[in-house]
């Protein structure tokens, strides 16, 4: 959530739609009967105190926060708490009181658990404090947020958004915030985790902010290897990805610090580098980079050609004869989650027959959302 200007942020807290607001009194008629005029009336009490507390305040960020502090004590269960909450954030934000913004955030998330843009905030601002607990509480916050997100159905897309895009945007958010929790469980040296969810980032939308992670990873592990093609890939990929971007020279140095450990100078890894870009195509190649079709002219089953994750080609020409079982899938489907393992618990119990052919066949737009399935599936 980016800070707002104190003005923008009061005009928001004014402004007519936000009174006596969801949590609040109905906007439709008064209720009857002395308990609803009474309720009423302490709405009507609390958003004129709420008026006046930011009418004295001006443009004071300091003022803003005292006055709704007290707002707040006199008016704990207020209609408009989570907007004073969400204002005292972004006062305490422009005043650098981050402590402070980490206070009152963490309170709004306690009445608002499903308030994913707080969450995020929270978990930048645990991740600055560093200690062993603000980083695992910052855990427990992207791990709601990226549960949240990943139980987001299709039907809940924007109306003019078409489902690719949708499916994009999805996955690149998935992504982030894998890497975001990766780089809290790196910080925190709890590494198997923090290499899963690495991994899970970097096969949804492949980021040199999660190479990096992955590299600081095997040097602190002493597998140089490694950690030589982490942080090659780190600095060959393009700066972009809503996780972020690491400071190249940063990754330079890092790499040069590795090479250095592993050959003695630094001869040759002018070589290596461009290996890594080399690599990229397969590596980072990306949501819109699918190849196109090669079976545009198929027109029976054996005629199709499957491709692996990897880039082999599978012929079903060269499995006639045989007992051939597909399960059709997609990333965005729900059932599929619950579906898949069983279906790979029965291909289990034919291995070994070599008349019957298992094949899970994903059907999304975007071969890059499909890795991830394949990581959780280990996990």
């Amino acid at each position: 959530m980016r800070p707002l200007s104190l003005a923008i942020f009061i005009g928001a807290l004014l402004a007519p739609s936000l009174s006596f607001g969801a949590q609040g009194a109905s906007q439709s008629a008064p209720q009857s009967g002395a308990s609803g005029e009474s309720s009423l009336g302490k709405a009507v009490d609390a958003d004129a105190a709420l008026q006046k507390a930011l009418a004295d305040s001006g443009n004071d960020a300091a003022a803003l926060v005292r006055n709704l502090k007290i707002y707040l004590l006199r008016f704990p269960d207020a209609p408009r708490a989570a907007d004073v909450y969400r204002a005292i954030v972004e006062a305490c934000q422009q005043m650098g009181d981050n402590k402070c913004a980490l206070e009152y955030s963490e309170r709004l998330i306690a009445i608002r658990p499903d308030d994913s843009d707080m969450m995020v905030l929270a978990i930048a601002l645990l991740q600055q404090k560093g200690d062993d607990a603000s980083l695992t509480r910052a855990a427990g916050y992207a791990t709601r947020v990226l549960d949240r997100v990943e139980k987001t159905p299709p039907s809940e897309k924007p109306p003019r958004q078409s489902p690719a895009d949708w499916q994009k945007k999805q996955a690149q958010l998935r992504a982030a915030l894998y890497c975001l929790r990766g780089q809290i469980e790196n910080s925190q040296r709890n590494y198997e985790p923090a290499v899963k969810d690495l991994e899970t980032s970097y096969s949804i939308d492949p980021s040199a902010l999660a190479a990096e992670q992955l590299g600081e990873i095997a040097e602190a592990r002493k597998d140089y290897p490694k950690a030589i093609e982490e942080y090659s890939l780190a600095f060959a990929l393009p700066d972009s990805g809503l996780a972020g971007s690491p400071d190249r020279r940063d990754v330079r140095r890092k790499l040069g610090n590795v090479w250095r450990e592993v050959h003695g100078s630094e001869q040759g890894l002018g070589d290596e580098l461009l290996a890594a870009y080399d690599r990229l195509p397969s590596a980072s190649a990306g949501a819109d980079a699918n190849p196109p079709s090669r079976n545009k002219d198929a027109r029976n089953l054996y005629d199709f050609v499957l491709s692996r994750l990897d880039g082999t080609l599978v012929p079903l020409a060269a499995l006639k004869g045989k007992i051939l079982v597909l399960s059709f899938w997609a990333t965005w489907c729900g059932p599929c989650r619950e579906l898949e393992p069983k279906f790979a618990e029965v291909a289990a119990g034919y291995t070994g027959n070599p008349a019957v052919v298992f094949l899970a066949v994903n059907t999304d737009e975007d071969r890059s959302l499909v890795g991830v399935f394949l990581v959780l599936a280990r996990a």
